[in-house]
Order: structure tokens, then sequence, then C-alpha cells
């Protein structure tokens, strides 16, 4: 079967670029289509913010959009405009709220602001008192302690006979500290009082879960389920096997393949000490493209904990990072593969369908969000889609 990240017909730039990034549009509508069956009864948005966790948030949010997608989260206005042309008729929700001085961008582009604050609160009610009905989401906290109104002020805004008429909640919302341990209790907790938030407003759409909270269950979907990270492959419940289909691949281009004999160093701080006589494979891929820094093999503090460094593959292989990892190169020793299995010129995948995004991850100590949202300026990128 052929690897459907296999670019057969892609232009010669792709092909000899120092960092290639191939993103699987079809894989990104189908990990949809299974965030919304397992959201049940409850409508599936999809959450494109950061530039669509790293992907490009005009092909992504368009190809979501043909998916069935009609609820939108982003988290600044400009990602808002951006999406726009790309989801007509969507509904997209501005996670930061709203401040004086961006009421022409949320209007112009039918934006709608989730607020999330006293201030944002009394600043909105000021604007309608002007310009009359426009619908907006309510951000609730319930024990998260990030964004959103107080549990006690959003009660009292149902009974809040001064509010202006044309305050138009269209949704009411919070979001899970825990989604991803199922164990928690935290999660029981948050959903005790979610619902006292969404029994209060009634007659508006409630929503509770982001990937995570999906997986726990249909008591968490309410109105509307959230899903982000899992649309893009990655994983959304720690310690679980993940479902979800790989959405990227990221590779690096192989500047030269070196020969060091053993007691030998590499990279910077003279870190790593060779313990035999080794080949080496010096990829175009540093910490200024997101490949971490602390997925170095040596030299950083991460590792006297005993976490591995990270690995990438090359001919189906796994070889393991030698070394700190630079701004622009990253070090692989490629002792283990047979001389004719790689030559420079060659490619090493740096995260992928053989090399999971959340494995990578875990050796430098982080999630795939941030290697996702991490990603530099100088992948050459092309996008897959097949039949919808």
């Amino acid at each position: 079967m052929t690897d459907r990240f296999t670019i057969l017909d892609a232009p010669e730039e792709f092909l000899s670029a120092p960092l290639r990034l191939t993103v699987d549009l079809s894989a990104i509508a189908e990990n949809w289509r299974e965030m919304a069956r397992r959201s049940g009864r409850a409508r599936a948005a999809a959450v494109v913010k950061a530039d669509a966790y790293g992907l490009g948030i005009e092909d992504v949010g368009q190809v979501l959009y043909r998916a069935g997608a009609r609820d939108f989260f982003v988290a600044v206005p400009a990602e808002g405009a951006t999406l726009r042309p790309y989801a007509p008729e969507a509904r997209i929700f501005v996670l930061s709220g709203i401040w004086p001085g961006q009421e022409d961008v949320f209007f112009a582009n039918d934006l709608v602001p989730v607020i999330a604050s006293e201030e944002q609160l009394a600043f909105w009610m000021a604007v309608l008192t002007e310009r009359g009905p426009y619908p907006c989401a309510l951000h609730v906290d319930t024990g998260f302690n990030r964004l959103g109104l107080p549990l006690a002020d959003a009660l009292a805004l149902t009974d809040d006979v001064s509010r202006p008429a044309s305050l138009d909640p269209v949704l009411v919302m919070s979001h899970l500290a825990c989604g991803d341990d199922p164990a928690s209790p935290m999660n029981r907790l948050q959903l005790e009082k979610f619902r006292t938030v969404s029994a209060a407003f009634e007659g508006i759409d409630s929503s509770l879960s982001a990937s995570a909270g999906i997986f726990l269950g249909s008591d968490y979907h309410f109105d509307l389920t959230r899903p982000g990270i899992a649309l893009y492959g990655g994983e959304a419940v720690n310690g679980a096997e993940n479902p979800m289909q790989p959405v990227v691949k990221a590779e690096a281009r192989i500047l030269q393949i070196r020969e060091a004999k053993a007691g030998e160093s590499v990279s910077y701080g003279a870190t790593h000490a060779l313990a035999r006589d080794s080949r080496l494979a010096v990829a175009s891929a540093g910490y200024a493209d997101g490949y971490l820094r602390n997925l170095s093999g040596s030299g950083i503090p991460l590792r006297e904990t005993g976490l591995p460094g990270a690995h990438g593959v090359i001919a189906g292989k796994r070889v393991p990072v030698v070394g700190r990892v630079t701004m622009d190169l990253t070090i692989f020793d490629v002792t283990d593969l047979p001389e004719n299995a790689v030559r420079s010129g060659d490619y090493v995948e740096l995260f992928g369908p053989s090399m999971r995004l959340d494995d990578v991850a875990r050796s430098a100590g982080t999630i795939g969000y941030e290697m996702l949202t991490g990603l530099g300026l100088r992948y050459e990128r092309i996008y897959l889609e097949g039949e919808d």
C-alpha cells in the first residue's frame, strides 16, 4: 500500500527544498468527521486558532468548511478576518473577546466576540446601546482560573434587568482544565458547575468540551463541541491510544554524511563523545524551525532526568539525535543503517506517519501542540487533498 504522504507529482521546489512539510487535508477532514461522530447529538465546531495549529488557516479552514463545519473558533480577530472568505456562512467565534478599537473588524467580517471578563462585558454593552443587537458568546470560568466571567456574575446576568435588550448571547461556554486526564475529579466538578450555567441560560447553545472533553463521553458534549488538536492528528488524552489519523509530515534534507572516530565529540559544547567509529547525518533543521533544542541527545538539563533525546526516521529506521540541536542544523547517528541506505540529499522524517508527533514532543518534555504551533517559516509546504 502506498504511503499517502508519498508525493508522486510535486513541484521541483518542494522536492528539492531544505525543509518540507506535507499536510494531508483529507485526513484533517476525516478527523473532523470522526470527532463529529464522537460528539453524538452535539454539533462539532472546528478550532483553527494559531494559523490552524501551524498548518495554514486558509487551506485548513476551507477543507473543514467543505467537510461540514459551520462553527469555527479563532483566538484573535485578525484570524477570523483571514478565515471569513473560506467559511462564508459559518459562525466564527473570537476567543479573546473584543476590545475598544476592534469593533470595525468584528462587524465587517461578521465575527462573534467571546466575552470573557467584566471589563469586556461592560464595553460590549456600551457598544450595543449604540449599534443595536449583535450576537456574542459568554465564556464562564468553572474552575480553570484562566479566561471567563466568574460563575456568580454569569448567573446574575440572567436576571439583570439593567442589561440592554440588544445583548444577544448565542453561546455560553467554559473550558476543562483536566480533560486530558479522564480520572481527574476536576472534570466532574467543572461539569456540575457548567450544568448550572447551561440551565440558567436555557435556550442558548452550551459548549464545554474541546478535543479531550469529547472523549469523556456524552455528559460533556452539550450542544456544541470544539475539537482542536485531534483534528490535526495530535493526542488529546494522556496515556490512551490516539485514534486520529496522522495529518502532517515534517522532513529535513541531509546536507552531509560525515565519518567520525570513536572518542570524538559532536556539536556545541562537545557534550556527546562517540563510543565507536560513526557515520553522522547533518540535517537542515534546528530550533529556528521549531525542532526544539530540548530534543537534543545531550548537553541539556532535560537529558539528566533520564528522558531520551529525539529520533528521526531514515529509510524506515529510527535514528537518534546526537549532541545539541542548533539553530539551523541537527545531527543524527546513522551508523546502524546500511551504507547505501542514506546519502547527502536524502531526507530525514522529523515527525509524521513513521515518527508520531507526540512521541517527538515527549522527547522535548512538551506536547504536540507546541511542536505544531512552533513550526518555523522555512518549510516548503504541499497540501494533499483527496475526494471528500
